[in-house]
């Protein structure tokens, strides 16, 4: 008789270890998030709503209490609680059944929605996404102005979001020690853990700082297009404009095709990204932007005749950008997405004896 294994591996379909120890693991992993919450929330509760003094100005501190600092005081308790108790129970309603049975389970749709929707699609061109949203902004110079996409915007609010609740639960927890203090009293306890989340919040303060330097040292990208949607074969002039200062030792401008699946693996709901096409439409080296100018320049795109135009649907999809590379002197590199859309060629612009040969192939 073999002796039940704690650990695991796994080697293909095969797993070395008993499927309900993993269950165990996951079941323990979630209630010590609750018991985090638990002794988490009071701890803050008994060192931010303790006793205030009676009289002097800590009363007066006592007794403004406000709403806010109670819920400042729940926030990451309550999240460690919901968490946990989420897993608690789903790990609870899993026990004991397959694996088929729990993929034929009510709340399985459920995540499949989440999945993403096929965009809008244009009229007339089925699985086309319409491009109404990227001609709705008037250019400066040119017809279009086309939207940003840039990965380092939601980098800066996640280090902003992450600094602000972080130092906000300090702000609690240094309020619970002064009111502690002036009534006379040491927590020691309340205090050795104020000093970890003090380091941790002037850590988030510091990387904040950096994005926001970034974001404002490099200055807004923009791209301004003749016409839209595209077409393939056509040439369409392009507007590229930089702003920011300081030199910098690249600034590239690319156009490319990426490939998004989007698929269920598990219960996880995961989007597969891969660039099958990419094209340097052109670059710049030792580019100097001077403060109050910006870089500004011309050039064409072009799209290849036989491209395959822009696509979307629930689980797949096939999206043309522009994108925009640079590389400061001084600063980390940065990078700058505009999408756009890919009309299907008219059926007068295809050969005859290319459109035979399609024709063949399917038949």
């Amino acid at each position: 008789m073999k002796l039940p294994r704690f650990f695991g591996k796994k080697r293909g379909h095969r797993r070395t270890g008993l499927a309900v120890w993993g269950s165990v693991g996951e079941g323990l992993f979630y209630a010590a998030l609750v018991a985090a919450g638990l002794i988490f929330g009071g701890l803050l509760l008994s060192g931010a709503m303790g006793e205030a003094p009676a009289n002097g100005a800590g009363a007066a501190i006592g007794r403004g209490q406000a709403w806010w600092l109670w819920l400042l005081t729940l926030l990451i308790p309550g999240a460690l609680l919901a968490f946990g108790g989420s897993g608690l129970v789903r790990v609870i309603r899993a026990w004991g059944k397959s694996d088929e049975r729990r993929a034929a389970a009510v709340e399985i749709p459920s995540l499949l929605d989440t999945m993403g929707h096929a965009a809008d699609e244009a009229p007339g061109h089925p699985g086309v996404p319409t491009c109404d949203d990227l001609v709705n902004s008037p250019g400066t110079i040119l017809r279009y102005r086309l939207p940003i996409e840039s990965p380092e915007n939601w980098t800066l609010l996640g280090f902003g979001l992450f600094a602000l609740l972080w130092n906000a639960i300090v702000l609690v927890l240094a309020v619970g020690a002064g009111l502690d203090l002036m009534s006379g009293r040491t927590d020691w306890l309340l205090l050795a853990l104020i000093v970890p989340f003090v380091a941790v919040g002037i850590g988030g303060l510091v990387l904040f700082g950096r994005a926001f330097r970034q974001a404002t040292a490099v200055g807004p990208t923009q791209i301004e297009i003749s016409d839209h949607p595209l077409l393939p074969g056509g040439g369409y002039d392009v507007l590229l404009g930089q702003g920011g200062i300081g030199n910098f030792r690249s600034l590239e401008l690319h156009l490319e095709l990426e490939e998004l699946a989007t698929f269920r693996q598990g219960t996880d709901i995961r989007t597969e990204r891969s660039v099958v096409w990419r094209e340097l439409v052109k670059e710049w080296r030792n580019v100097e932007l001077a403060p109050g100018a910006r870089f500004e320049t011309h050039v064409t795109v072009v799209i290849p005749p036989d491209a395959m135009h822009s696509f979307a649907s629930d689980h797949n999809a096939v999206k043309w950008r522009l994108v925009v590379r640079g590389q400061p002197e001084r600063r980390p590199a940065f990078l700058r997405v505009f999408p756009l859309v890919v009309f299907p060629a008219p059926a007068a612009a295809v050969p005859r004896a290319k459109r035979a040969a399609a024709w063949q192939e399917v038949s």
